[in-house]
């Protein structure tokens, strides 16, 4: 679908709010009409803000909106379009490609040249262009044939190429509060724009129900404003909605997430530090979320094994053979059962005591063999099948460790550069305190020996 890029198609340069089209969605129809109405993120437009200054001054420059759905990214470039004395052109990455972008581009300069205004571009789900459609953008946001808006629900750092990002501010949306929702919901109920004459009253349990389930999302929650009031309306009596009928029309609610992006990374990340901080509520909370989200337990109980070897390890052994025996329970049981077994996985890793020895020695190991190449293998360490690797020396001089007491040699097994050298440092956490002690006992051996 082509955009709309005639300039006698836009009139007022900016999108119209006023009319009260029915037909239109709510969440449409209430759009903020300027930063007054604009309910939430004061971090980014409380008075004397750099943002706010720069709308009010229509001196915006081209910026990234990140932030989850129903934040007001796309309400706050509707705001900043309305304020500006220049034209506003929309896209919505979904559908506009390249072709679409080169003919906005052509608009724009020739409105430049007639007008002397400049084109504001607000480029919708913009994380969904590709590299090479992102890099179209580059020499039109540079040279101020466009100020770019682009508004996205995935982390700017790994969805907009970096030369984009440095031409950009990027402003973060938080999901909105409880308060702004609310107030929100209040205007929809009295404006003429959305349900003023609709002839519903929601008691305040109600829109505190429609509060809670919309997850910060104004979009979503003003939906359901307007599902459960055309439901009301088609009832004779009485149209007083409840919080029992709110909670009737929300029992299937979907919560924000999303399998492959930020919430994804989010949760996990955020279950994986409770385990290691030692907090099984917080760990519990967060494996709730995930598996209530939709996440796949597999994933989840994969990412469990990964915390009992990096963040368990040897102080408590065990961890690594409950985190497998989760997932093969999981497997057997699948859903709800099996999910008992990831919760228990998750309490009994948070609980133990911890130690990272493991990985820190390995990812030392590893830089000590990007430092120092392939070492040969010892002589004595090297098996010799053939006279031939035994006339070279292949296995002279070791010592079959059986044949000493307490089976120990103390003989050495590092290469000779490396004499000495200390990978695994166990705490005094947990079985790793034995382990500890063991090793020290070893120590006095060799020394004798």
């Amino acid at each position: 679908m082509e955009p709309s890029l005639e300039p006698s198609l836009f009139p007022d340069k900016k999108p119209s709010h006023e009319k009260s089209d029915k037909g239109t969605p709510l969440a449409d129809r209430m759009r903020p009409v300027n930063l007054e109405e604009f309910l939430g993120q004061s971090h980014l437009l409380h008075e004397g803000s750099l943002l706010r200054r720069t709308i009010e001054d229509d001196q915006a420059p081209s910026m990234i909106l990140w932030g989850p759905p129903g934040s007001g990214k796309t309400s706050l470039a509707h705001v900043i379009a309305r304020k500006t004395s220049g034209r506003f052109v929309k896209l919505s990455a979904v559908t506009a490609g390249v072709k679409d972008l080169r003919k906005v581009v052509d608009a724009a300069r020739a409105h430049r040249e007639r007008n002397g205004e400049k084109t504001i571009l607000l480029v919708d789900e913009i994380h969904r262009w590709n590299k090479a459609q992102q890099d179209g953008l580059l020499p039109y946001v540079e040279d101020g044939t466009i100020v770019l808006i682009g508004a996205t629900t995935e982390n700017p750092s790994f969805y907009v190429i970096s030369p984009l990002l440095s031409r950009c501010r990027t402003f973060t949306l938080e999901p909105l509060e409880a308060e702004s929702i609310t107030k929100i919901l209040e205007r929809a109920l009295a404006d003429g724009r959305g349900l003023a004459d609709a002839g519903v009253i929601f008691t305040a349990e109600a829109l505190e129900a429609i509060v809670n389930g919309s997850d910060g999302d104004a979009r979503r929650a003003l939906n359901d404003l307007e599902i459960v009031s055309r439901t009301a309306a088609k009832q004779a009596v009485p149209k007083e909605i409840t919080a029992e009928l709110v909670s009737e029309a929300l029992k299937n609610r979907h919560y924000l997430y999303d399998k492959a992006g930020e919430e994804h990374y989010s949760l996990i990340s955020a279950l994986h530090k409770s385990v290691r901080g030692s907090d099984p509520d917080g760990a519990l909370y967060w494996l709730a979320r995930m598996l209530v989200s939709g996440e796949d337990a597999l994933y989840v109980a994969r990412r469990l094994i990964r915390m009992a070897v990096e963040d368990v390890g040897l102080a408590s052994p065990q961890a690594l053979s409950l985190a497998i025996s989760a997932l093969e329970c999981y497997r057997f049981l699948g859903s709800p059962e099996g999910e008992l077994a990831l919760a228990e996985a998750a309490v009994y890793l948070a609980t133990c005591p911890k130690s990272n020895s493991i990985y820190v020695a390995m990812n030392e190991a590893k830089d000590e063999i990007r430092i120092s190449g392939s070492i040969p293998v010892p002589l004595h360490l090297r098996n010799a099948p053939t006279g031939l690797m035994k006339d070279l020396g292949y296995g002279k001089d070791y010592r079959y460790d059986h044949d000493y007491e307490e089976a120990y040699a103390g003989q050495e097994f590092l290469p000779v550069q490396l004499k000495g050298k200390k990978f695994y440092r166990p705490t005094d956490r947990g079985f790793e305190k034995q382990i500890q002690e063991r090793l020290e006992y070893w120590n006095k051996l060799r020394e004798k020996r």
